[in-house]
């Protein structure tokens, strides 16, 4: 076999000879690739080589462009995948090669000729592919390129409980083609970010026919960010960003940009209002169809930014839904111990302890659950069942979440600051009237006497998340739990002494007596307070509600110089020890106590503004005091045992400054003379008739002067026999609250055409009344949203039972038996005649036949029934055979009946309206003997048992 080395010594002079006599190029290379390999194999080795430094220089090139967020250019894309291709190509070109070599001979055949010649031909091929790669690597210049932006960016996906109600109302506000701006408000970790970021990721799921989805988290800081804000709208444009370009410039344009397409913008977490064109982002409207979505901690910010009708509360988790979230923090040991079985699980208990004390708030499950997540023993758990309720800044993980939050209150005023924490004052889980708060803060100085102020910054604070209404409309608020722990946390450096609600029988150490700024020790159960501590610095004093405190030290007011609050209301004291140290007092509050004197020198307290001694059952004098005090604005001896008994006891006209006057009339001839052009008449904001003998009738529109009368308590007139709430069509009236008790002679109550006295009542209360067979006059009371009756042993009904005889004839009702039911229950035609009484039983029969479905509209378009009752109590009425007939309760929440053994049945069931009813209070025995239709059986689920009275 010739060598095939000797073979190619021997022809590369005729290589050589043919390239110099002009033979064509082609030609030569054919004959260059059949006698060459093995030099053309050595040139595609460094090929190879110089290729590899070209494609380590274009990847690391690409590297930083996809380090930067860029993706790699097109041209580079492909070139990189051909150079990919190449160690293929020359792995099989090195296995023919040496194949080649091992086996053939020039003389061999022709077919290793051939094998040969297409060898040689292919490594100059890919020598030619190479040098065109190194060519073209070492000619690039651009290598990645900013990639347009998708239509919505992923955002973090965090597992979400509790959030398909919300959703559910952000994706119909978002659905709603005439809502540009959607407001989504609540407190910081409720889980507006989660919210936001699900939604978020909805879209880019589902796919929309938006051009760009934007969020955008805008509180880095408490100062807005224009430029932050801006950088990010331009980055998901896809445009250029330029750094010396103004930011009203930079605005004008992205302004002109976003115009142009149909977007949706998410601002998460926007903590004061400012003008979207100042960033950029046109306003949407329902021309433009594109979409602005914000979430805030402010309802106040949400409004400003234009969610005006289209704003979406995030409420605290419900019970399940927090104990889902709580779970998900822990340790698969630490569930275990949770869920294992037996009745008397120590650690479930513990464990639900504590999710309750979270308070459905997402944030601080989340916390104090991964600051348990490991727990294993029942004296672990239960240590932190006791941080949580008496301090858990000390729990892992718990100062950060302080600090999350702390954001709400640092950006308050000082004087809202102040304000917030004087609510830490007051117990945990309870509420807090608005009114009285605003009296604290006017007396300790925080707020002016112009109780509008305070009543403002209580809205700013609900606003803020720091408080919470208790209801809608409601006049107390409430602060959650670990707001409130945040809140002990700050009012502690303040030298607050919150100490309300915890069960203590005695009285702070003097250390911190000596420190205290503010103390609040109402709702224990502390005996005496028979020391003199040294407090020069306090400056408010919270007692109440510590019912078995009956002495006071005589000295025990001797060091506190500067107080301004006293509130000793609900205790057992008798007497007030008195001091000339206790000159700058502002608000005293003596309610509900035993006190039977004020001081003789109690009129040395010049500065005060605010005397509470309503419900004072045993006090005999007050020396004329009260009418000494010319700064008093507020004055109250509603029920109290001391009252005027004769005209020319009425001696308080001095006090010019008097706003609010409660007040206790013994006598007929004094209510007369309060009730016609007293000056004190305009101020007279509760009234108590009391004992007022010979006094047979009443009548509203005596009250016309007292235009701000609001609660009016009748009790113990044993005459009184009539009521006439007449016609006022000048004026509503303010009455809100009735009691009638302890009337033996009361039969008649009249009300007359709407506008009438009792147009905006709220509340009756009725007891006592032997005389009154039923209360049908109620039905005209649309306001009315509590009614309780108790132990009128007469009443047969709450509505006659006339009403439901007209209903089973058909409603074939003749005018003369509804004139006989009118008599029967005192009315007379003379009364008729005079209009004092209306067509309110033709309205309520003709409510009945005309009744639709919901139970409360008659033909005239008129409201009959309870529309508004949201609680009703019936208490030792022996003869209550009926209430009233079925209709609907839409607010009706509670119905409670006690010692009422004859009442069968309940005008309610599954057919009746009565979605927010939540309870049904009685006792066993007598639930279990009410009758039902077949089809209006009430659930279960609704009743309470109670200790029925004997």
């Amino acid at each position: 076999m010739a060598d095939p080395i000797m073979i190619c010594a021997v022809l590369q002079p005729v290589c050589g000879f043919i390239n110099n006599t002009g033979v064509p190029a082609a030609t030569a290379r054919h004959f260059s690739s059949f006698i060459c390999i093995k030099r053309n194999r050595k040139a595609l080795t460094k090929a190879i080589e110089d290729l590899q430094a070209v494609d380590k220089v274009v990847q690391e090139q690409v590297s930083l462009e996809t380090n930067q967020l860029n993706k790699c250019h097109p041209l580079v894309k492909l070139w990189l995948r051909r150079v990919d291709e190449v160690p293929i190509q020359v792995d099989d070109i090195n296995q023919e090669c040496d194949q080649l070599m091992q086996y053939s001979c020039f003389c061999s055949s022709s077919l290793s000729l051939g094998k040969r010649y297409r060898l040689g031909k292919r490594i100059l091929n890919v020598l030619e592919d190479l040098a065109g790669l190194i060519e073209e690597g070492n000619q690039f210049k651009v290598f990645g390129y900013k990639p347009l932006p998708d239509l919505v960016e992923e955002r973090p996906r965090i597992q979400a409980f509790g959030l398909n109600p919300v959703l559910k109302d952000l994706r119909k506000f978002f659905n709603n083609s005439n809502l540009g701006i959607i407001g989504v408000w609540g407190p910081g970790g409720v889980g507006k970010t989660t919210l936001l970021n699900t939604f978020n990721n909805e879209l880019k799921e589902c796919g929309s026919d938006y051009q760009v989805v934007i969020m955008i988290e805008v509180s880095n800081s408490g100062i807005l960010n224009i430029a932050a804000i801006q950088r990010m709208i331009t980055d998901r444009l896809g445009l250029p960003w330029n750094d010396r370009e103004a930011e009203q410039t930079r605005a004008r344009f992205l302004a002109k940009a976003l115009g142009r397409k149909k977007f949706i913008i998410l601002l998460d977490d926007v903590r004061s209002k400012f003008q979207l064109e100042d960033v950029g982002i046109p306003v949407p409207d329902s021309g433009s169809k594109s979409k602005l979505i914000l979430s805030s901690r402010y309802e106040d910010v949400c409004y400003q930014m234009g969610a005006h009708q289209s704003l979406i509360k995030m409420e605290y988790l419900e019970k399940e839904s927090a104990w889902d979230l709580f779970q998900s923090n822990l340790s698969t040991h630490a569930i275990a111990a949770i869920e294992a079985p037996g009745p008397n699980n120590v650690v479930r208990q513990h464990a639900e302890a504590i999710v309750q004390s979270c308070g459905g708030l997402p944030l601080a499950l989340k916390v104090i659950g991964r600051a348990v997540a490991g727990l294993k023993e029942p004296r672990d758990w239960s240590l932190v069942v006791q941080a949580t309720k008496d301090d858990i800044k000390d729990l892992h993980g718990v100062p950060e979440m302080f600090h999350k939050l702390k954001y709400s209150y640092e950006k308050l005023t000082e004087k809202q600051r102040q304000c917030f924490l004087y609510c830490t004052l007051f117990p945990e889980y309870g509420s807090i009237s608005k009114d009285k708060l605003v009296e604290y803060w006017m007396a300790d100085g925080l707020t002016s006497q112009d109780p509008k102020q305070g009543h403002h910054i209580i809205r700013s604070l609900v606003s803020a998340c720091l408080l919470e209404d208790c209801k809608p409309d409601s006049s107390e608020v409430k602060m959650h739990h670990i707001i409130r722990h945040l809140g002990l946390s700050l009012a502690e450096m303040e030298n607050f002494i919150a100490k309300a609600g915890m069960s203590l029988e005695k009285a702070p150490s003097h250390r911190e007596w000596r420190t205290a700024k503010r103390m609040s020790l109402m709702f224990n159960d502390i005996r005496d307070l028979s020391f003199s501590p040294d407090c020069k610095n306090l400056e408010t004093l919270l007692v109440q509600h510590n019912p078995n405190l009956d002495r006071l030290s005589p000295t025990f007011f001797k060091l506190m110089p500067s107080l301004r609050v006293l509130d000793l209301s609900h205790t057992s004291i008798t007497t007030l020890p008195f001091c000339t140290t206790l000159a700058r007092l502002k608000y005293l509050n003596l309610s509900h106590t035993c006190i039977e004197r004020l001081p003789e020198e109690f009129w040395v307290l010049k500065e005060l503004t605010n005397l509470d001694l309503s419900v004072t059952k045993s006090l005999k004098e007050t020396f004329d005091n009260c009418s000494k005090l010319h700064k008093l604005r507020v004055l109250n001896l509603f029920r109290s045992n001391y009252g005027v008994h004769d005209v020319n006891d009425l001696n308080i006209d001095s006090l010019k400054e008097l706003e609010f006057l409660g007040i206790t009339i013994y006598a007929e001839d004094v209510l007369k003379k309060l009730t016609k052009t007293h000056p004190l008449a305009k101020s007279t904001q509760r009234l108590s008739l009391k004992h007022c003998k010979q006094m047979q009738s009443i009548q509203t529109s005596d009250f016309t002067h007292m235009v701000q009368l609001g609660e009016l308590y009748v009790e113990s007139c044993p005459d009184l026999n009539q009521l006439i709430a007449d016609s006022d069509k000048q004026r509503a009236s303010c009455l809100q609250t009735l009691t009638l008790a302890e009337l033996p002679a009361l039969q008649t109550i009249l009300i007359g055409s709407s506008p009438h006295h009792f147009w905006n009542l709220l509340e009756i209360t009725i007891s006592h009344c032997q005389k009154l067979h039923d209360v049908t006059w109620v039905l005209k009371l649309e306001a009315l949203e509590k009614l309780s009756i108790y132990h009128c042993h007469e009443l047969e009904q709450v509505v006659q039972e006339a009403v439901d005889e007209v209903e089973n004839k058909t409603f074939g009702v003749e005018q003369g038996s509804i004139l006989k039911c009118r008599r029967k229950n005192g009315f007379s035609e003379e009364q008729e005649i005079h209009g004092m009484v209306d067509d309110s039983w033709n309205e309520y029969a003709k409510g009945c036949q005309n009744m639709t479905k919901s139970g409360r509209i008659n033909g005239k378009g008129q409201h009959v029934g309870f529309t508004r009752l949201r609680s009703l109590v019936l208490t030792g009425l022996k003869k209550l055979t009926k209430i009233c007939i079925p209709m609907d309760f839409p607010c009706l929440e509670s119905i409670r009946v006690e010692g009422c053994p004859n009442l069968r049945t309940i005008p309610l069931g599954q057919t009746y309206g009565c979605q927010r009813l939540n309870r049904i209070c009685g006792s066993y025995d007598w639930w279990e003997k009410l009758e039902w239709g077949s089809k209006d059986i009430m659930e279960n689920k609704y009743f309470i048992p109670i200790q029925d009275e004997d």
